[in-house]
């Protein structure tokens, strides 16, 4: 006969809700962090839990932060404060999961309204991702992802770098690694968005490429659906192969799908030609009226876009046995601190 100890399960019980408990500020301090683009302290922190309903003291701050860093989910920047660490947002991605369903629309969306460059002047702000490599293989990842640069397969050959401590949009470089921006795709969309025209994002996906020409689109994770970026899934499951397809003309590379207004097109065509001029592509295929592209089916008066993923370059040095962490959509950068990948 079994004998259950009421107690036990008592103290069990209580433990249980303790570190649940405990769990959840973790978490709301991490997602307080990655609101800021700025380092923060446990006084400024404490005041903006408040707005999730979660009241603690700045003592009791500290000490969920001396457990953020003992897990390597802040990095201790000094009387600065901390700053959430890439490690620390993928933690955040995966804890607020079931609650961001259609996140990442929404934050293209964030961004494509952020962004103010403007192509004939060359002025303004444009959207990143952001790859963190370790200082020893950096070196190394140059060759594969300049084979796709020079194939094109890129949103554009201008990139920008960073050190350990220094930022790239709104991510702080960790120690012993060294930061690469390349431009987001959702700058195309933040163009358009200025020219008086909205680009439904639709999906990012994985697109097979044929004899040098765009075929079909392999894996698809609609954008609505997802609180995870699907260039960064992709990678993490190796399954492109940019570096073949910027040697043979076949393989599978990293897109995205878009659709305008039909009536649209025509600007979004100047749009296209002037970001071309000032150094960012991108636009794989401008299809025709309702005609589907790429074996996508499009609306009825609507325009279907597919533009070139802007972290193929990086899943290039990923398929050369390279480890990288990537953030997509990272943030903003200005236009001016952009320069050509061939200077690097």
């Amino acid at each position: 006969m079994r004998v259950i100890d009421y107690g036990t399960l008592r103290e069990v019980g209580m433990l249980k809700s303790a570190s649940s408990d405990a769990e959840k500020k973790v978490v709301a301090i991490l997602r307080v962090l990655s609101e800021s683009s700025e380092p923060l302290g446990s006084i400024t922190i404490a005041r903006e839990l408040e707005r999730y309903g979660i009241f603690l003291s700045e003592r009791a701050v500290r000490y969920h932060l001396r457990i953020t860093d003992e897990r390597g989910y802040t990095q201790p920047l000094g009387r600065d404060g901390r700053m959430i660490t890439p490690k620390g947002l993928d933690e955040l991605r995966t804890a607020l999961a079931p609650d961001q369903i259609g996140f990442i629309q929404e934050k293209l969306e964030l961004l494509a309204f952020r962004t103010t460059f403007d192509p004939i002047k060359r002025t303004g702000l444009v959207a990143i991702n952001t790859s963190l490599f370790d200082k020893d293989q950096f070196k190394k990842a140059l060759t594969p992802m300049s084979e796709a640069f020079e194939a094109g397969l890129c949103v554009s050959s201008l990139v920008a770098m960073a050190s350990e401590g220094e930022k790239l949009g709104d991510v702080v470089i960790p120690n012993g690694r060294i930061g690469f921006a390349t431009v987001c795709s959702v700058t195309i969309n933040g163009v358009t968005l200025k020219s008086g025209v909205p680009i439904e994002s639709r999906f990012g996906g994985v697109l097979e490429v044929r004899d040098g020409k765009p075929r079909r689109f392999t894996a698809i994770i609609n954008y609505g659906g997802t609180s995870l970026d699907p260039s960064e899934q992709y990678i993490r499951a190796k399954m492109t192969s940019v570096r073949e397809t910027s040697k043979t003309g076949n393989g599978r590379i990293l897109a995205n799908f878009r659709e305008i207004p039909a009536q649209s097109r025509s600007i979004v065509e100047k749009c296209v030609a002037a970001l071309k001029d000032a150094g960012i592509g991108g636009v794989y295929i401008l299809g025709n009226i309702s005609e589907p592209v790429c074996q996508i089916a499009v609306g009825p008066n609507r325009v279907g876009i597919v533009l070139l993923g802007g972290l193929n370059p990086v899943a290039a040095a990923v398929e050369a046995g390279i480890e990288v962490d990537n953030i997509s959509e990272s943030g903003m950068i200005d236009f001016q601190e952009l320069r050509s990948f061939w200077q690097l």
